[in-house]
């Protein structure tokens, strides 16, 4: 018996041994190709390089770097390679030599595109600038390289062309890549540089947000997308069936934030999907996009609502340009356009003043029509339109006292087209219920909602900003699926 407990005891100590061995990448036989024919070292021999710290400081060291294949080319003795890491590509070569043999350069002009490689390579600095890399001064030479992942021959679109601007491709004769290639096959695309430029900005755009609001002592909520009325009173809703009744996909998360305000948080945000069944074939609409939502109550005018908001997108924009200029650097040498231009404070102007200089502009309007997009003529690419008609507000907006005709309402602005709409809410459980009930919302499905006012409420208000929205502006794109990672419309339900 003591001979089988020692046998298990070193069994089990061995298993635990293995477990906390750091794994090997080791190639197929196939897939590698070095000097000395070795597998890499394993983790604890090497550390890995990241392609954007590959600086003239390094030159001459050796050093160990993962990255996709971007093109090979052969070309007598040597093979080069662009490796790219997300937005940064770096030149490599492969020449016969005394590291290198005419078999280890064929094997690595065949290395198809996109194949995952890792390589050990000294670090060189170059005497001109590789113009056509993000790693402009210095190049690598290879000494090992192994396949950790080979990709197939045929790709769905080459990443160059869809990375050319539109302008090029038409005046080179050159190939670019449509839009529906691009969605349809999403994830080779959000390879390209541009790609992985604009969605690293929307991260800081997100993190922006929080951090600008966390550090104005508001707290972040998470709210139901499964709710049982329409939350904006109106029939653009997505319709689920739940168990034995209906339910809808919320339009946002607007009455939870406010009956989180009338439980005393005062100064909630939440980041989460918004759903829109609107039959919007447009280069602005989605119908699933994330909600960048803020309510607060206020002291003595709703405009303190309009002050945090402005700020807090004022805050995001100095971030943006202060900390994501190699992103919009990156999406400009694509897609060209004007630095975004903001004031300090945010121009205002009510709604009468707006649809007075669309008219000017030659543009036909009544007094009461949902103003979605302004003329952008105001030396600012941000702007707020305040005073909206009540007519064309949700049910919880509240009226102006001084002209029912008008509510205390607003829509933010960039570069001409609406990103935020918000109001102060109606806090009073009489005047909630009026209005519901001429907006022909069925009272009982919103009940405990108008219930959360009855026990007092404080004057508040706040908005809804369509991240995606704001991505595409601030940058000048013109399609907002630009910026939807996977984007839903009503033509599009996959990948």
């Amino acid at each position: 018996l003591p001979h089988f407990l020692s046998v298990a005891l070193l069994l089990a100590h061995l298993t635990s041994e293995m477990a906390l061995r750091p794994v090997e990448v080791v190639s197929l036989s196939d897939r590698s190709f070095s000097s000395n024919k070795v597998a890499p070292p394993s983790s604890a021999e090497r550390v890995l390089v990241r392609v954007q710290d590959l600086t003239p400081e390094k030159a001459d060291q050796l050093i160990w770097l993962r990255a996709r294949v971007h093109t090979s080319r052969a070309k007598g003795k040597q093979c080069f390679l662009v490796l790219r890491q997300q937005q940064f590509n770096v030149q490599a070569l492969v020449a016969v030599g005394d590291r290198a043999s005419k078999q280890m350069v064929k094997f690595a002009a065949n290395i198809t595109k996109e194949s995952i490689v890792d390589v050990e390579a000294s670090v060189r600095k170059v005497e001109q600038k590789i113009e056509s890399c993000s790693q402009q001064d210095v190049e690598l030479h290879i000494e090992r390289i192994f396949v950790v992942s080979q990709a197939e021959p045929r790709l769905p679109l080459q990443l160059d062309d869809a990375v050319r601007p539109d302008t090029e491709g038409e005046e080179e004769g050159r190939a670019t890549v449509n839009q529906d290639t691009r969605l349809d096959n999403r994830v080779i695309d959000l390879r390209t540089t541009t790609s992985q430029a604009v969605f690293r900005l929307q991260s800081g755009v997100c993190q922006l947000f929080r951090d600008t609001l966390t550090n104005k002592g508001f707290v972040e909520i998470q709210t139901p997308k499964i709710i049982s009325a329409a939350s904006e009173g109106g029939a653009n809703v997505f319709t689920v069936s739940y168990f034995k009744t209906s339910a809808y996909l919320a339009q946002s998360p607007q009455l939870y934030k406010q009956m989180c305000i009338c439980a005393d948080f005062e100064k909630v945000f939440c980041v989460g999907p918004v759903f829109r069944a609107e039959d919007s074939n447009t280069h602005r609409h989605l119908t699933e996009f994330v909600g960048l939502d803020i309510e607060m109550a206020f002291n003595y005018h709703y405009h303190e609502v309009i002050d945090s908001i402005t700020d807090t997108m004022v805050q995001i924009f100095k971030g943006l340009r202060d900390n994501f200029q190699t992103e919009i650097q990156t999406v400009n040498k694509q897609f060209p356009s004007e630095p975004f231009k903001f004031l300090e404070p945010t121009l205002r102007l009510e709604y009468t003043e707006g649809v007075a200089m669309l008219r000017e502009a030659g543009v036909e309007m009544g007094d009461e029509e949902d103003l979605r997009s302004g003329s952008g003529h105001y030396d600012t690419d941000f702007y707020v339109l305040d005073k909206y008609p009540l007519a064309v507000r949700p049910f919880y907006t509240m009226p102006d006292p001084n002209n029912m005709k008008y509510s205390n309402s607003y829509d933010m602005f960039m570069r001409g087209e609406e990103i935020l709409s918000g109001a102060q809410r109606v806090h009073d459980p009489q005047l909630l219920t009026e209005r519901a009930m001429h907006h022909q919302i069925d009272l009982e499905k919103i009940k405990s909602y108008i219930d959360s006012f009855r026990f007092g409420a404080p004057p508040h208000g706040g908005g809804g900003i369509g991240l995606e929205r704001v991505c595409m502006l601030y940058l000048g794109l013109h399609n907002v699926r630009q910026t939807s990672m996977f984007p839903r419309d009503p033509k599009r339900l996959t990948p």
